[in-house]
């Protein structure tokens, strides 16, 4: 007998004020799994969506991340950091070049001055170096990584991850959700592995959330999602602005991505004008294994363009015919059974009957709420 998986979702208002944001975050958190994996001391790993300078939510909200800190010291960690290598197209570097600075891009989005403002340590994995990386063996069955992926240091002196997304659409991979995230921590060798092969490209982004540090540690993942960016992404694309937005948390990133990616899909629907999602401005319906290659050459050069390979894009109409989504499940060994939580007041009716049937596995019937 399977055993359900807690996803709790609160609501808040387009223009709630940072306290309020604040509250609603901690409250989803707490519904999850009362953080019952913390013990006194321990350290903690906030791992936001930081890839570039822009602000929420082409970036983690900065409320996320204060909630979070302040909620974990509140409950005894000893420390929390917070902390990405943002994208290669801001921050690159190799054993002889560094050409922009993490650190940088996390005080322009917003995200450094939230976590320090909440007592939180900052930092950015370029700022250690290139050697401040260790390698990791992928131990998803049939993966397909070419080798070792390289992971930073920081992951030896922490004892839990906790994931703090956005929800958005990604002009390469279709939506960038909790999975996603997980790119921030591969060094930029690795992440050409993850670009160069068009058709590993979709299933290493979650065969490697189950490398072991990270499938050993990861906690939680959490979005604040009162904005969605709805179209292009990662880094610009419309923002819609739903009345209520939504937070989404759970102990389970699967879990989490499922609902993530049903509210995204009912914010394309519902709160986007069909103008914004036309090919030319969402242009993952055109060909993102093109635009792939592309990104390969301008960042990595036209050695590593020759040797890369493309794919073709897939837009499910529900979650689980997301190709990361399907391939996450295969590895977990099957989709696991939500059971939806609400912390507070509940979404929508409609809202609330769409997640439900987003979190469900191919041919299965919606459960119960938890209120």
């Amino acid at each position: 007998m399977s055993i359900a998986v807690p996803l709790a979702l609160a609501v808040v208002g387009p223009h709630d004020p940072p306290s309020t944001l604040e509250a609603a975050v901690a409250a989803a958190a707490l519904a999850a799994d009362d953080l019952a994996w913390l013990r006194p001391g321990d350290g903690v790993f906030l791992k936001p969506a930081a890839n570039s300078a822009h602000p929420y939510p082409a970036t983690t909200a900065p409320e996320a991340v204060s909630a979070l800190a302040r909620l974990l010291l509140a409950r005894g960690a000893g420390r929390v950091v917070v902390g990405d290598l943002p994208g290669v197209a801001h921050v690159y570097q190799d054993q002889t070049t560094w050409r922009g600075r993490g650190l940088e891009v996390l005080e322009r989005n917003g995200l450094a001055a939230a976590a320090r403002t909440a007592g939180a340590e900052v930092m950015s994995f370029d700022q250690a170096g290139w050697e401040a990386f260790h390698p990791e063996t992928p131990e998803a069955p049939g993966h397909h990584w070419p080798g070792a992926v390289m992971l930073p240091n920081i992951l030896n002196e922490i004892d839990h991850v906790v994931v703090l997304p956005r929800v958005s659409r990604h002009v390469l991979a279709g939506a960038t959700l909790g999975m996603k995230t997980g790119v921030g921590w591969l060094r930029d060798d690795s992440r050409l592995d993850l670009h160069r092969d068009g058709q590993g490209f979709l299933p290493r982004i979650a065969e490697l959330n189950w490398l072991p540090s990270l499938r050993r540690k990861t906690r939680l993942c959490l979005s604040l999602a009162h904005r969605v960016q709805t179209s292009f992404g990662p880094d610009q694309g419309h923002v819609a602005a739903p009345d209520p937005g939504l937070v989404i948390a759970s102990p389970d990133l699967l879990a989490h991505d499922l609902a993530a990616l049903g509210w995204l899909l009912w914010c394309r629907t519902h709160h986007t004008p069909a103008e914004e999602l036309i090919r030319l401005k969402d242009p993952y319906q055109l060909w993102p294994g093109f635009f792939n290659r592309m990104f390969v050459g301008r960042v990595w050069g036209l050695a590593a363009l020759a040797g890369s390979t493309s794919y073709v894009g897939h837009d499910p109409e529900v979650p689980n015919q997301d190709r990361v989504l399907a391939r996450a499940a295969q590895l977990r060994g099957g989709w696991p059974e939500v059971e939806l939580r609400v912390a507070g007041q509940a979404p929508p009716p409609a809202v609330m009957d769409h997640l439900r049937r987003a979190c469900l596995a191919p041919d299965s019937r919606a459960g119960e709420v938890v209120a």
